[in-house]
């Protein structure tokens, strides 16, 4: 994909497809994440209708999707290097800093620079801008084939008629084949610098596939034997020692070990271990050494499904960027009718006399005009975002979620599992008569939490299906005023919904079945990592935590991210909106003698966009 434009008429394609429940496809990560009815409609269907578009949808790829990355990015390099040399040759002819001998043969040595550039390094460009045309569309491609042909075709009727035709009608000519292979050259790098930035953006997600070792020690006859980690099956025995990850998820049979869990739960203190425990893969050995049976293998571990959801989440889109890929699906259209109407403007006002600067400024606003930065604008803060989030162990399942969260002003939170801790060794026959600081105990840090919600002006109500005394003890201790004992699973989603008739925004925490009513009705659902599968199902938020903390922490980042989505599509705009009028050269009208040529509106896209992506990565730094 060349810019926003192809993501948004991917996107458009894929869901008017029958069979195809919603579509969301993410030009920043170069992703298609889709929700499709198997029984209609396959993979392979979608890839003839995307590539009947003149794309190519990678349904299963030979090489992983971060092979292919670092294979395309070399392949990137090599072409970089060599624009460059081609463009500072040219440029040096141009220039008179290299001579070959008369002004012709100086012409045409630029004219095979041009062409070589144009024929491997630029090729691409072409390519993809011939797939458009055939298909009656344009993108980013189009404007650079476009623009670099224009200039080539222009030049090269300058080296071969330019004294029959321009000379005897008493006007100066020039070639710019130095601006073709600087179009080229600076596009290309900003396209490397892009890919660079995007990496980091997706580090975090790298760090979390980074847990899985290699490896593991499986038990076969009593022997141990070193074997893949996508060898291992359900039901084998594995083997972990001290400074090892585990390799699958799993239950200990033999052997005691304490192992760093803080990856699932957030927790730095290692958690001991001894048969009949559960082991995550990821998940550190401290000391000792255990065997446990595989339970979970492959795409089924926890991390695997915490890396998939990470996938999933970066691949959704928040509203926010669907308005700016609404605008980009029209931009490149737009820019083509700007650009003819300039190179009209110019030849309608001077005839023949301004035709060189009717084709170069028509040239300035076409190599500008950069959809990228605007499409890049939404997706690489809310990668950035995501990726730390995950780092503070919040799982973030859907981009709207993190968009919205920002705006909650109520919170409702489920008391037992949620804000409390059940004590393990209670006399359950007595349960009835013991205080409630005996039946659990409350969360470390949720009163501090609860205090920093509040500070942040959400109301928050606790719901309990407790007696009346103990929802009211651990309220008080929670430092909650409001809250609801006795309830039952519809009684939460009524309370949402009456918070909600009152105009405010409401989230829910829960983790368990009985929360899952009450998740789905909010605004934003937030479950315990630790809790149900259903709840966490329902969830668009994980808590992968018991410190409840992260709650105020994700609505701080929520703005944060938010934040920079908007400062991205501001510069993105006024970009655009300040530079095109310049490429087109219209201070010139008013006698000012101020214009952007090719070679510099080049090196202001490729900024463009590099910029929006590196202060998207300014999110990784703030606290």
């Amino acid at each position: 994909m060349g810019c926003a434009g192809c993501a948004a008429r991917i996107e458009r394609r894929l869901n008017e497809l029958d069979g195809v429940a919603e579509a969301n496809v993410n030009f920043a990560a170069r992703t298609a994440l889709v929700d499709y009815d198997e029984a209609r409609i396959s993979p392979e269907q979608m890839k003839a209708e995307v590539g009947k578009l003149g794309y190519d949808l990678v349904v299963e790829p030979e090489r992983s999707a971060d092979e292919l990355e670092r294979l395309a990015h070399r392949r990137l390099q090599g072409k970089v290097v060599l624009a460059w040399l081609l463009a500072l040759g040219c440029m040096a002819l141009g220039m008179g800093w290299l001579s070959v001998g008369s002004r012709d043969a100086c012409n045409q040595t630029m004219l095979i620079l041009a062409l070589l550039s144009m024929a491997y390094c630029g090729s691409t460009f072409y390519a993809n801008a011939a797939k458009q045309l055939r298909h009656g569309m344009a993108n980013m491609d189009t404007l650079v084939a476009l623009s670099t042909l224009i200039t080539f075709i222009f030049s090269t009727f300058n080296t071969f008629c330019g004294d029959r035709y321009w000379t005897p009608r008493g006007m100066p000519w020039h070639v710019y084949f130095d601006a073709t292979c600087m179009i080229i050259a600076f596009v290309l790098t900003g396209r490397l610098l892009e890919s660079h930035a995007k990496n980091g953006t997706a580090s975090a997600l790298r760090a979390l596939m980074g847990l899985a070792p290699k490896t593991a020690h499986v038990v076969v006859e009593g022997a141990v034997k070193d074997v893949p980690v996508a060898s291992v099956s359900v039901s084998d025995v594995v083997e972990v020692r001290p400074g090892e990850k585990v390799p699958v998820d799993g239950e200990v049979v033999s052997g005691e070990a304490y192992i760093d869990e803080s990856m699932v739960s957030g927790e730095p203190t290692p958690v001991r271990k001894t048969a009949g425990q559960k082991v995550f893969a990821g998940t550190i050995v401290h000391q000792g050494t255990c065997q446990f049976r595989a339970e979970a293998v492959g795409e089924k571990t926890m991390l695997s499904q915490i890396v998939r959801t990470v996938q999933q989440a970066q691949g959704s889109k928040a509203p926010v960027q669907r308005v700016a890929d609404r605008i980009a699906l029209w931009f490149v259209p737009a820019i083509l009718l700007i650009s003819l109407a300039t190179f009209l403007l110019w030849w309608g006002i001077g005839g023949q006399e301004k035709l060189p600067q009717a084709i170069l400024s028509a040239v300035s606003v076409l190599v500008i005009a950069c959809p990228c930065a605007m499409g890049l604008a939404t997706p690489t803060a809310l990668m950035v975002g995501m990726g730390k989030a995950a780092q503070k162990n919040i799982l973030v399942k859907d981009a709207a979620a993190l968009e919205n969260i920002r705006h909650i002003d109520a919170l409702v939170i489920d008391k037992t599992g949620t804000l409390t801790i059940p004590n393990q060794d209670v006399d359950f026959a007595r349960a009835d008569e013991l205080r409630p600081e005996e039946r659990e105990t409350l969360k470390p840090h949720a009163r501090e939490a609860i205090e920093q919600l509040q500070a942040e002006g959400v109301e928050v109500v606790m719901m309990s299906g407790d007696k009346e005394e103990a929802a009211a003890y651990w309220a008080e201790q929670a430092g909650i005023k409001q809250f609801r004992s006795r309830v039952l699973p519809q009684d939460k989603e009524n309370v949402v919904r009456q918070l909600q008739g009152q105009g405010k925004r409401v989230a829910m925490v829960g983790d368990g079945i009985n929360d899952t009513q009450a998740l789905a009705a909010a605004d934003v659902s937030i479950a315990m990592g630790r809790g149900t599968d259903i709840a966490i199902d329902v969830a668009q938020m994980t808590l992968m935590t018991t410190d409840l903390r992260a709650i105020p922490q994700a609505i701080r980042l929520s703005r944060q991210t938010v934040g920079m989505i908007r400062q991205n599509l501001f510069w993105a705009f006024i970009y655009n909106i300040v530079c095109i009028p310049l490429a087109a050269g219209l201070p010139r009208l008013f006698g000012l003698d101020l214009q952007i040529n090719p070679m510099l509106a080049s090196a202001l896209m490729a900024l463009s966009s590099l910029s929006v992506v590196l202060n998207s990565l300014r999110l990784k730094i703030m606290k």
